[in-house]
């Protein structure tokens, strides 16, 4: 057997294979080299690796490595890409694990290739033991843009396990929930014509007015709805107004213009029918006369996530960490996860507020708690 390399090597060898998702297709690349290389070291480790491609998506890979059989089990998982950057902005190479000040730094060393280094680690010091349940090593493609891998994983209905710790940047605390969100294009097209003769044009910022009002008064409505949990910030779902682009000069009516809109909800909402809602709103509110409405999904959406509180792996890392479980307001592949029927954490040593950010860091201090973390689950739930 290989001997794996120590954490250091893991992480800069990880970091060193560019792997940023955009929806921006000049910023795409493909995290290939990425899912090679960890199927390379957990292959060494004893665990039956699969590369699922992601459909329609060239150069895209999930990676399931699978060690020991059974019924329960635990998926230690982790996103395989990063943000964009720039490197402009750095103070070292981004694709260079550099370390400083008690810190790590480079593009997801925090968000998040630092964990899926740290659960190769996990896996080698139990590459002797017996597992009575599996021990599932799971890394996925574009969570940083469309989240395709997990939408592959739920269609396909993998892995199978009991319980899973997904290693977005928490700073070490428990979460068992966060919203869910999804975002629309809204069209409204109209006539152009002279400014001088606004009776043979169709005006779609005329439009747009009636759109927003409408709008607005769903989103007012939408604070008196409480979703099935407890413990957000804002326990009801919100809109935001996010963008509005139309017209062109002072003297045209303007023919064409696009609203985009973000939703956030907490579990107990779903997808299909906030979306729906929203849609009815804006159309109700379109009175003016030639104008029409377009609507296009500009992200399809990410359910909320939840998972019981009395559920034995929010339990256990609420021991092993001192914290209880919390919420977040970003959100992750949770909720694909839920679909799977995984109980699951979100647990990383890393902190958001340095994620997508220049200098991505991960403090060493970190880095310990979080391995005995690890390796108590392991024991716990594979053992």
């Amino acid at each position: 057997m290989t001997r794996t390399p120590q954490l250091a090597q893991l992480v800069s060898e990880l970091l060193a294979r560019p792997s940023v998702s955009s929806e921006n297709a000049p910023f795409d690349m493909p995290n290939e080299a990425v899912i090679d290389l960890l199927a390379s070291w957990l292959s060494d480790l004893g665990f039956d690796c699969e590369r699922m491609p992601v459909p329609d998506r060239p150069g895209k890979f999930n990676l399931i490595a699978v060690r020991g059989s059974g019924p329960g089990g635990l998926v230690l998982a982790g996103h395989s890409d990063t943000v964009p950057f720039d490197e402009h902005g750095w103070d070292s190479d981004p694709f260079k694990l550099t370390e400083r000040d008690g810190r790590w730094y480079g593009l997801g060393v925090c968000d998040m290739k630092g964990f899926l280094a740290l659960a190769v680690e996990t896996a080698a010091e139990f590459a002797q033991r017996e597992l009575r349940q599996p021990l599932i090593i799971l890394a996925t493609a574009d969570e940083e843009s469309t989240m395709d891998g997990a939408k592959a994983l739920a269609a396909a209905g993998r892995p199978k396990a009991r319980y899973a710790m997904i290693g977005e940047p928490t700073g070490l605390k428990p979460v068992r929930m966060h919203k869910g969100i999804l975002m629309d294009s809204i069209h409204i097209h109209g006539k152009t014509g002279h400014s001088s003769r606004p009776d043979l044009g169709a005006n779609a910022i005329d439009g747009l007015h009636g759109v927003l009002r409408a709008l607005s008064a769903y989103r007012e409505a939408l604070k008196s709805r409480l979703g099935s949990a407890r413990g957000f910030a804002l326990d009801h779902p919100t809109l935001n107004l996010g963008s509005v682009q139309g017209g062109d000069s002072a003297n045209r009516i303007p023919g064409h213009v696009e609203l985009q809109i973000d939703m956030r909800f907490p579990p107990g909402f779903e997808i299909k029918a906030l979306r729906a809602e929203a849609r009815a709103a804006a159309s109700a509110g379109l009175h003016t006369p030639g104008c029409r409405l377009e609507f296009s999904n500009l992200m399809d959406g990410v359910p909320a996530f939840q998972t019981p509180e009395t559920s034995e792996i929010v339990r256990v890392c609420e021991e092993l960490t001192g914290h209880p479980a919390g919420v977040v307001d970003f959100a992750t592949e949770g909720g694909f996860f839920n679909q799977l029927g995984l109980d699951t954490v979100i647990l990383g040593p890393g902190d958001i507020e340095v994620a997508h950010q220049q200098n991505e860091y991960l403090p060493l201090d970190r880095i310990e708690p979080m391995r005995r973390t690890l390796r108590r689950l392991v024991e716990r739930f594979c053992l």
